[in-house]
């Protein structure tokens, strides 16, 4: 039995650190794991309750990704020391309708990367958070990456993020 990782990096940017951290995980993952980046993010429309009957193809999309999945890891950025806007929006639609969130249950593990020394501190904090509040069942622990690290110790960082993917399985069954 396999056990699948949903991805999602709160970066839009095509060389984003984050989505590119996320890559490092695929490749890192033990056998029985597989990590499925959703690339949606960019396609998820304003949060609007008066369209959580109807929501769109995307939240939809969304939702059942994240239903799919047997965990999730996040990797965010931060901006303005917070969460990118288009993350907090995803995660607005996949907890609604109150009562029916898609992130109820769901073990889930915030890693980020930035090119400040704060390595998304704040935004790490805040999706955590967010996470908690919306039913996921979030690890004690967020892990932040220097963007520069990525070039200057790609072993380090690959092994740093393989510690992470066995964290994170391990919480569903999966051995170290």
């Amino acid at each position: 039995m396999t056990t699948r990782v949903l991805a999602i990096s709160g970066s839009l940017r095509q060389a984003s650190h984050n989505t590119q951290l996320l890559r490092i995980a695929q490749e890192q993952a033990p056998d029985g794991v597989e990590i499925v980046i959703w690339d949606g993010l960019a396609d998820v429309p304003a949060y609007n309750e008066d369209l959580e009957v109807d929501p769109g193809d995307a939240v939809e999309e969304l939702r059942a990704a994240i239903a799919g999945a047997d965990a999730l890891l996040i990797a965010t950025p931060e901006y303005n020391f917070g969460v990118p806007g288009a993350l907090k929006n995803a995660l607005d639609w996949a907890s609604r309708p109150y009562g029916a969130s898609a992130l109820t249950g769901v073990p889930a593990f915030v890693i980020g990367a930035s090119p400040s020394t704060f390595m998304a501190v704040q935004a790490r904090g805040d999706l955590r958070r967010a996470l908690a509040l919306s039913g996921a069942v979030v690890d004690d622990e967020t892990v932040g990456f220097h963007a520069e690290r990525l070039t200057t110790e790609p072993d380090a960082i690959a092994a740093e993020v393989a510690d992470v993917v066995r964290a994170l399985t391990a919480r569903v069954g999966v051995p170290a």
